[in-house]
C-alpha cells in the first residue's frame, strides 16, 4: 500500500547481519542499547572527517569491542596510534567498561550510500548547486561499480520557500528483492534556512552472486 521500509532493517538477520551482537536480559536491554547510541554519536561527531559509513558493537561480559569502517583509517589511528588510544580511553571514560578499538579500512568508498550522502551534505554546506552535486555523485557512484544507485534530497532546495523533494535514479534499484545488496545512508546538511535530508540508496549486484565468485576463489 505505498508503505516505506528502511532496506536495511528489511534484510537485517536474512542477508545482513546486526551491527550491534550482543545479548541482554530484558532488565539491561535499554541501558545497554542507548550506551550503544552514546558510542556510535561520539565517534561520528569527533571523526566525521575520517568518513565513517559504519560502527559494529558487539559486547562480552568483560569487555566492549568497537569496529570502525573508516574510508581514511590513518586519520583514527594518528602517529604511532596515539589518536586510537586516545579513544579508546574516551570510550571507556564515557562507558565506564573496558573498550577494544578495531579499525577496517573501506576499500571503495566511492559505493559507501552513508559516505555518498554525507558528501553531498559538505557540498550543499559549500552553496554547490543541488542537481549538479546529485548528477555528478550518481556518476561518480556508476563509475566505481555499482549497478544503481538513487539519490533523494528534501528541504527548502536553494533557499525556496516551500519545501520539495528532488530525485535522481541511475540505473536499477530492486527494492523488494531480499537478495538485492542494497546499500543505504542518510544524511542531513544543516542550512542557514533550514534542514536539508539526503537519502541514497545503492544497488550493488545480488548477494548470491558475491557468494559464488568468493567460491570460485
Amino acid at each position: 500500500m505505498g508503505q516505506k521500509t528502511h532496506p536495511y532493517g528489511f534484510r537485517v538477520g536474512i542477508t545482513e547481519d546486526w551491527n550491534s551482537r550482543w545479548y541482554a536480559n530484558k532488565k539491561g536491554f535499554g541501558a545497554l542499547l542507548i550506551e550503544d547510541q552514546k558510542i556510535r554519536r561520539f565517534i561520528k561527531g569527533k571523526y566525521r572527517f575520517a568518513g565513517i559509513p559504519k560502527i559494529e558493537i558487539e559486547r562480552t561480559r568483560e569487555e566492549v569491542k568497537v569496529v570502525l569502517h573508516a574510508a581514511r583509517p590513518g586519520l583514527i589511528i594518528g602517529r604511532k596510534g596515539a589518536e586510537v588510544d586516545k579513544l579508546r580511553e574516551e570510550l571507556e571514560e564515557l562507558t565506564g567498561r573496558r573498550v577494544a578499538v578495531n579499525i577496517v579500512e573501506v576499500k571503495n568508498p566511492d559505493i559507501s550510500s552513508t559516505l555518498v550522502a554525507e558528501g553531498i551534505a559538505d557540498a550543499l554546506l559549500k552553496r554547490q548547486g543541488f542537481r549538479r552535486v546529485m548528477r555528478m555523485r550518481g556518476e561518480g557512484v556508476m563509475e566505481a561499480g555499482a549497478r544503481g544507485v538513487k539519490i533523494q534530497i528534501s528541504g527548502r532546495l536553494g533557499g525556496a520557500e516551500m519545501h520539495r523533494t528532488e530525485k535522481l535514479i541511475i540505473g536499477s534499484i530492486p527494492l523488494q528483492t531480499l537478495q538485492s545488496n542494497i546499500d543505504y545512508g542518510v544524511a542531513e546538511a544543516v542550512m542557514t534556512y533550514g534542514i536539508i535530508g539526503i537519502k541514497v540508496w545503492i544497488y550493488k549486484g545480488q548477494y548470491d552472486e558475491e557468494s559464488e565468485h568468493g567460491d570460485d576463489a
